[in-house]
């Protein structure tokens, strides 16, 4: 058998580098806790496999040969990028043993999310749970790459979305609205009102999002049919983001006005930070929904599931 047919031993590799690192023998077989004769073969074994000398063992302290200088930088490549590959293993090992696994927009994941998955935990007893919150474009996409098995987020019946064509089963797990805030001004009267007259500045949501798709279809009536004596307003975009909870900070900075989800500014609402801009007209419903995968899923999810569906 040639040396590059030899079996090659991943403490060769990590016993040469010690090697290389001490200059000694002896240190270095310590620090590997390996005996030193079995430290030796394995420095042996390795000059075998490479078919040339890589350690000048005449000198004190021990130095490289040219072939061990050359070869040591790419063996700490080797090593690096095992290590590399056993942690990225063990990262999707850990991912594909979580028994639930949910994509979740952002505002869902903090007001409706942990209150929900509390009340349907316990009759499930799943293992490890993994949640991925993110804007709803991305999580749409780790639906359809099949990375997760359910998404949570909002919809409208009025504004289908690429996961409603049918392939993707759905149940409705509660309601919210979005609703037109402003920061307090004069009088304890919103800074910016929709019925006020004049430019109005909005804080409005990028294209891109699904709850911004929503606002923008469902208020085109109220604008087109507003009466003539309150007429619809001229509006200007000042600000555009993607995340809710980005355009409710601009909100209380008193930077526009934003249509936001009222679970989101309970507390903000409440405590006067932040006031309606508007009357129940232009408030907009929107679903809070549950999307599964159409493949048979494991047994917990397919009972999560079901609980879901009766709810």
């Amino acid at each position: 058998m040639g040396p590059a047919n030899r079996p090659l031993d991943l403490d060769w590799l990590e016993d040469f580098l010690a090697l290389a690192e001490s200059g000694n023998f002896t240190r270095a077989a310590e620090s590997r806790a390996i005996a030193q004769p079995a430290f030796s073969r394995h420095i042996r074994a390795l000059e075998d496999w490479a078919g040339v000398a890589l350690v000048d063992r005449g000198s004190h302290p021990t130095v490289l040969t040219p072939a061990g200088q050359r070869i040591r930088p790419l063996l700490q490549d080797v090593v690096a990028s095992l290590e590399a590959a056993r942690i990225k293993a063990r990262i999707a090992h850990d991912q594909a043993a979580a028994s639930l696994r949910f994509a979740c927009t952002h505002v869902l994941s903090l007001t409706f999310f942990p209150r929900w998955l509390a009340s349907v935990e316990p009759g499930l007893k799943p293992g490890p749970i993994q949640t991925m919150s993110d804007h709803y474009q991305a999580c749409e996409d780790l639906m359809v790459q099949r990375r997760v098995q359910f998404l949570l987020c909002y919809g409208h019946p009025e504004v289908p979305e690429r996961l409603d064509d049918g392939s993707f089963a759905v149940v409705r797990l509660g309601g919210d609205e979005l609703v037109p805030v402003a920061a307090p001004g004069a009088a304890g009267r919103p800074l910016h009102e929709l019925e006020a007259g004049g430019v109005l500045p909005v804080l409005a949501y990028s294209e891109g999002s699904r709850l911004g798709r929503i606002v923008r279809a469902r208020l085109r009536e109220p604008l087109a049919g507003a009466p003539s004596r309150a007429p619809g307003p001229t509006v200007s975009v000042v600000f555009t983001a993607h995340d809710a909870l980005l355009l409710r900070r601009m909100a209380l900075d008193g930077r526009g006005l934003a249509w936001l989800p009222r679970t989101l500014i309970e507390d903000e609402l409440a405590a006067g930070r932040l006031l309606e801009a508007g009357g129940a007209r232009w408030r907009v419903p929107v679903e809070i929904r549950l999307y599964r995968q159409p493949a048979q899923l494991a047994p917990v999810a397919e009972a999560l599931w079901r609980v879901a569906s009766q709810a």
